[in-house]
């Protein structure tokens, strides 16, 4: 739990192992997820490292098993999870899977493109069987009207063209209009989009002389038909000559339409058809043959594919990680270099004598810790619960090494903010339920592949507290979907006012629009405030308005300063864990006196004004004495103030607080400057040729342990004679920048805060007007369709609640909510100019 609240004391170490225990060694590693391997090549290019022919061949398998996993899904067919033991992968392993996956893809890809080919085949042959049917009903129809028993031609049949024959157009052959033509017939099949477009060209080509017929293709649901969305239409075109019948082919061409033979004899075209229903019969068995091996193969690689994936994510992994070590000249011994947590060094130093005794190697891996001035990287622990809240922080920026984690504060203080700007406990409870459906639905959720789903699951912790601060706040508020509760029964009484010694009478009840309850008329307070929350009687108030804005301003102002006052005290954690007493004394005083001074003050002033009896008309107001007491106007008379003595208190904090700026801006850089001269002086005196940077640099290296290295670092500079100085003007500059920002962060960052008071306002504003405008004129409606006017309503302003007021306002509020905690709060002691502790994790390969 101390890593929690400060990351966890890592340390570098280097360890020994030979060739044939390093996958064991790797893998046991892998498991335990507390070592991150740290590159000894950096130098080397990614293509000369020695692993990277069997990295290259885990990543042709990775895509293998995503066309796999492809194919399956395709098929429908269902992934088991893996509930074999997984061996430690090793060399003979990629061997092995990389012969079985290519031979399981040349095997489908053989199959799926068979498949495909008979698809077509099978599709050309259903359009041939439909053609063939609607040209015999086409004839059909035909002899019906004439004697059709003279045919001239082999592909030329003998009609008179009337109005019947067309079915989008009729045309009629202009030439011998009374007898017989012989006609020459074209047929196939085009797709239904570009019939219209077909029909046009021919119409404009030949002026109307042919004569064309279509149907619509309708497959069963249960044939196999290659591309089974796009719809189809069979077409018969009759003209005359065969001059004409060579341009309607090559227009068929241009339009990909596809052309079939259809002889013009009834014994021809009976004979045709039984036989392409024949080949159609035995494709359809072929087909279903087909499928069903391909499903068994598809079946067998599902109940291994689990396995598969994680071996070679596995795999991949170790293979990445031996590139980051070295290896000796021998080739049997690997160096490595790894970060990992002071506390786990035993742990980790057991699963390499695991792994090696898995392996049968003769030697012990062998675990030196060593000393190092690079920085390390930053750990925290989390869990399912604080993960999300880490996030939060990281995404800011990850913390400097050992220093104090904002996360455990952030878990309780976010979502409060989050409430005082979304006080509602109808929408807190909403919100509630949304996290605990997420809980309950985790895996699907996962499941589901998508960002949105993502991001609720990994927040899912941090919505069910915001909607439980939520139901909290709303409570304060006493607001519910805009409605108040009465649980306790109001603190005021109305019918103390008509009482004898009341001044109301019936006629001031009906001759006035606005009515004001005497708190001074005896029974009309009874002195003894409303038990949790605010009074509901402010519900129905006119001034609802302004009492509200007035506490919800006073209790963001609060809020505020306390958050602040809180992140200025965690900096004095932090200077007293790197012992860095100077920064106590030269920094966090001073910073704290001076916003106690003020601010603080301000919130004293507050408070004290709450608690003291007073008539309203006569309390002075505190935006008046605040600037006042910066501006040191004291013309009012005494009665205006809040207590005797506040003038000689208010000039002297603010004195204290304007000292603060000089402490802060000049004391230290003095003393860094005076650090520096003992420095040289001990430098000069001293006679060896030794570098200096030990006794020079004591200025330099308080300053560095003040601000950090990239601080320092940016004042270091190295002259002409190779010997170090310090640039007092940087320093001057960079503290002055400090001063500056943190005495005017301290006004902006205050008013900053009421931003609680203005979403809180205007959320709890929408929730009313949506109760007005909406469902309160549903209610008032007495016709008897007021039930279903009621439900459509309803309906509307559920929809109209989740939209604006859980959606759009809860992002707004979050958001608002995150900048408070990372410009207002983590900028008093929180760098975040860290890097994250990344380790060899086989559970975090699983998620990705």
């Amino acid at each position: 739990m101390t890593s929690f609240f400060r990351s966890e004391e890592m340390c570098l170490a280097q360890l020994f192992f030979q060739t044939e225990s390093a996958h064991y060694c790797i893998n046991e590693l892998g498991h335990l997820g507390l070592v991150q391997f740290k590159d000894l090549n950096p130098g080397t290019v990614a293509f000369q490292k020695r692993f990277v022919n069997e990295v290259k061949k885990c990543e042709e398998m990775e895509r293998i098993v995503c066309f796999l996993e492809k194919e399956i899904a395709m098929t429908s067919i269902a992934i088991p999870a893996s509930r074999e033991i997984e061996t430690v992968p090793c060399p003979r392993d990629v061997l092995e899977l990389e012969s079985t996956f290519e031979k399981l893809e040349q095997e489908l890809k053989e199959i799926n493109s068979n498949c495909e080919a008979l698809k077509q085949n099978f599709t050309e042959l259903m359009e041939m069987n439909y053609l063939l049917h609607m040209t015999e009903d086409f004839f059909e129809e035909a002899e019906s009207q004439l004697s059709f028993s003279e045919l001239v031609s082999e592909d030329s049949v003998s009609v008179v063209t009337s109005s019947r024959v067309t079915s989008r157009r009729t045309s009629t052959v202009s030439a011998c209009v009374g007898g017989p033509l012989k006609l020459g017939f074209v047929a196939g099949v085009i797709k239904q989009e570009r019939f219209p477009a077909f029909e046009k060209v021919l119409w404009r080509l030949f002026h109307g002389n042919f004569v064309l017929r279509r149907a619509e293709i309708q497959f069963p649901e249960d044939e196999h038909v290659a591309g089974d969305a796009i719809k189809k239409d069979i077409f018969v075109v009759f003209m005359q000559g065969d001059q004409f019948k060579g341009k309607i082919k090559k227009i068929c061409e241009g339009f990909h339409a596809s052309l079939y033979p259809c002889p013009n004899t009834v014994n021809a075209r009976k004979e045709m058809r039984i036989n392409v229903n024949t080949r159609i019969d035995d494709l359809r068995m072929v087909l279903k043959r087909t499928e069903e091996y391909r499903e068994t193969l598809l079946t067998a690689a599902a109940a291994n594919l689990h396995r598969w994936s994680n071996t070679v994510k596995k795999m991949k992994a170790i293979y990445y990680t031996l590139n980051l070590c070295n290896i000796d000249i021998t080739q049997k011994l690997i160096v490595a270099e790894i970060w990992c947590p002071v506390s786990d060094l035993s742990v980790v130093h057991g699963a390499l004598i695991k792994g090696s005794e898995q392996s049968g190697s003769s030697l012990c891996p062998v675990l030196n810790r060593i000393h190092t001035q690079q920085t390390p990287p930053t750990f925290n622990r989390i869990n399912t619960f604080t993960s999300g809240f880490q996030g939060l922080i990281d995404a800011y920026g990850v913390g400097n090494y050992q220093e104090i984690n904002p996360a455990p504060y952030t878990l309780v203080t976010f979502p409060f903010l989050f409430a005082v700007m979304f006080g509602d406990c109808g929408h807190g409870l909403v919100m509630m339920l949304l996290a605990l459906w997420i809980l309950v639905q985790e895996e699907k959720f996962r499941n589901l592949k998508n960002e949105l789903a993502d991001v609720l699951v990994n927040g899912r912790y941090i919505v069910l507290l915001m909607g439980a601060f939520s139901v909290y706040t709303g409570l304060i508020y006493n607001d519910c979907f805009s409605k108040s509760f009465n649980l306790f029964g109001s603190a005021w009484s109305v019918s103390a006012m008509f009482g004898p010694s009341g001044p109301w009478t019936n006629e001031t009840l009906h001759g006035s629009g606005h009515l004001q309850l005497d708190p001074e008329v005896p029974g009309v307070y009874s002195g003894c405030p409303f038990p949790f929350g605010i009074d509901p009687i402010w519900n129905i108030a006119t001034n609802k308005l302004t009492f509200l804005n007035s506490y919800k301003m006073k209790m963001s102002v609060i809020l505020g300063v306390v958050h602040m006052i809180f992140g200025v005290t965690l900096s004095l954690m932090n200077y007293i864990h790197f012992r860095t007493i100077r920064n106590v004394l030269l920094q966090f005083i001073p910073e704290m006196v001076f916003m106690l001074a003020l601010f603080g003050y301000l919130v004293f002033l507050i408070l004290f004004k709450w608690c003291v009896v007073m008539k309203s008309d006569t309390a002075p107001s505190i935006l008046l004495l605040f600037i006042n007491m910066m501006l040191f106007a004291y013309d009012t008379p005494d009665d205006a103030l809040l207590y005797s003595g506040q003038k000689e208190v208010q000039i002297f904090l603010v004195i204290t607080a304007f000292l603060m700026v000089p402490w802060l801006l000049l004391v230290k850089p003095l003393l860094l400057y005076r650090d520096h001269k003992v420095g040289k002086q001990q430098q000069k005196v001293s006679a060896n040729n030794v570098p200096m940077q030990a006794c020079s640099n004591s200025g330099y290296s308080n300053f560095q342990n003040d601000h950090g290295v990239s601080e320092a670092n940016a004042i270091h500079t190295t002259n002409s004679n190779n010997t170090e100085t310090v640039s007092m003007g940087d320093i001057f500059v960079y503290q002055a920048i400090h001063t500056i920002e943190y005495c005017l962060g301290c006004v902006s960052n205050t008013a900053s805060y009421l931003r609680l008071w203005a979403l809180s306002l205007a959320h709890a504003e929408l929730s009313e007007v949506l109760w007005k405008m909406v469902l309160h004129v549903a209610l008032t409606v007495t016709s008897g369709l007021g039930s279903l006017l009621v439900a459509a309503i309803f309906a509307a302003f559920a929809i109209l609640t989740v939209t604006i007021l859980l959606v759009m306002e809860g992002l707004s509020a979050f958001l608002h909510a995150l900048r408070l905690h990372w410009v207002e709060f983590q900028n008093k002691f929180y760098k975040g100019s860290g890097y994250k502790f990344t380790p060899l994790s086989f559970s975090s390969l699983g998620n990705k």
